[in-house]
């Protein structure tokens, strides 16, 4: 039977090792419908290589998050992903004839897994060259080795506690509570700082970050006061909280509505992001309003809610200049002022004054924990009111035949009824569609008008 050429392999390789595990699969898929036998060779190797990886991700579960980087870009105890793999070839190698009990489910499988774990701690202290090169991220590497060593020793009770993770962020019984302080205190008993890696790993498998503080509050009767967990080694959670809001409240302050949509859409994510975790903070933690969390948090929505509303206020000003009025004699020496229907649809002033709005509509949920929900819905209903004022008059010109350009005149109030969509004023927005869609000029002619046709 043919196989293939120790060239081959080694061409195939690094090919894989430099293969994400979405790109493995699709290439085993991709190479597994060509036909030929130097394809079935390579399809069999690269399907040997995702069930090896499957395996990978079955014995290290515990511990996958900790080789990427988190999504928010807070910090924590983080791994590079060369080391995953190296990490692997080292456990696996010591007992290979066990790994087929991984592709199972069952109490074998997990003793299988843990006996890997602990193979693989072995490895990080005996052969630290194999897991860890002294050229690869040579700044963290004896730290990292430390940890790493200490994670894999956890991992066995980690792979038991995580299951409960979604009822020690929800609403935990006795029972449960029970299971997470045993489970610290047997974190302890495995590493001087075993409690607090722990944490590190429950950490990494939470998406949304200000969820750990749940579980840090929950593990200790003492942890929910500030005087205590200040001093702790889990006040290191906190602070990693603290400082994702610091680092957001600086991105919000250097905002500017000429960003774009993507520069936009960050600004709301992280305005929504510190909102919930603070929100998150203050019925977890309760901070001292004099203590450096109290501090620091209130110069967050200090900063965040100045920003906030300079930004909303210039709407006004944004409104004049994108959907200019004029003024229109009525009688005598009497005027009034009217939409000037010859503005620009696509003018920069409607983007920029889009961007605001889209700002005032979707800021709903978080103006309310920096302060500024009052002035925000003011704002907001006054808005409304002049944008609607804005398409009955404009749309009443139009009817009366007054506009040099109906087609521009109805191209600017599709603009408003825009307008008034990201304000979140829909019944406002669809009035004025649908009166826009039967507006123009009445035409005089002989025959029947369209509508008796």
């Amino acid at each position: 039977m043919a196989e293939l050429s120790v060239a081959h392999r080694a061409m195939m390789d690094p090919l894989i090792a430099a293969c994400s595990d979405d790109q493995l699969v699709k290439l085993a898929d991709a190479v597994g419908a060509m036909a030929g036998d130097r394809a079935r060779l390579v399809s069999q190797t690269l399907s040997a290589a995702v069930a090896d990886r499957a395996r990978r991700d079955t014995a290290l579960w515990p511990l996958m998050p900790l080789f990427m980087p988190r999504q928010d870009g807070l910090e924590g105890v983080t791994f590079p992903r060369e080391v995953l793999n190296r990490l692997w070839r080292q456990a696996s190698a010591a007992e290979p004839e066990l790994l087929p009990q991984l592709d199972e489910d069952g109490d074998d499988a997990v003793a299988v897994a843990d006996r890997l774990c602990r193979a693989a701690a072995g490895a990080v202290r005996d052969r630290p060259e194999a897991v860890w090169p002294q050229a690869l991220a040579p700044q963290q590497r004896e730290n990292g080795l430390e940890q790493l060593a200490v994670c894999l020793d956890l991992a066995p009770l980690a792979r038991r506690a995580l299951p409960q993770l979604p009822a020690w962020v929800g609403r935990a019984d006795g029972d449960q509570l029970a299971d997470l302080r045993l489970l610290v205190t047997d974190s302890a008993g495995i590493a001087v700082d075993g409690a607090c890696r722990m944490m590190e790993i429950l950490f990494a498998h939470l998406g949304d970050a200000a969820l750990i503080l749940r579980v840090v509050t929950h593990s200790s009767n003492a942890a929910s006061r500030e005087s205590f967990l200040g001093v702790s080694e889990m006040a290191i959670f906190v602070n990693r909280l603290i400082g994702g809001i610091q680092d957001r409240v600086r991105q919000v302050e250097a905002y500017k509505p000429k960003d774009g949509a993507e520069g936009t859409e960050r600004l709301l994510r992280d305005i929504a992001w510190s909102a919930a975790t603070i929100g998150e903070i203050d019925v977890t933690l309760t901070p001292q309003p004099d203590g450096p969390w109290g501090k620091a948090l209130r110069d967050a929505r200090v900063k965040v809610a100045t920003r906030m509303t300079a930004l909303m206020m210039s709407a006004d000003k944004l409104m004049d200049t994108a959907l200019p009025l004029t003024r229109t004699q009525l009688a005598g020496r009497m005027t009034r002022a009217a939409p000037r229907l010859d503005a620009d649809p696509a003018s920069p002033a409607l983007a920029d004054l889009a961007t605001i709005l889209t700002l005032i509509g979707r800021l709903r949920g978080s103006a309310a924990v920096f302060g500024c929900e009052s002035d925000r819905r003011k704002l907001s209903e006054r808005l409304t009111e002049r944008l609607s004022t804005y398409a009955d008059e404009a749309l009443d010109l139009v009817n009366a035949g007054e506009v040099e350009d109906e087609n521009r005149a109805l191209a600017l109030i599709e603009c408003v009824a825009d307008l008034l969509g990201r304000l979140d004023a829909t019944d406002a927005a669809r009035t004025v569609r649908r009166r826009a869609a039967v507006a123009g000029a009445p035409t005089t002619t002989d025959g029947p008008s369209p509508q008796a046709a």
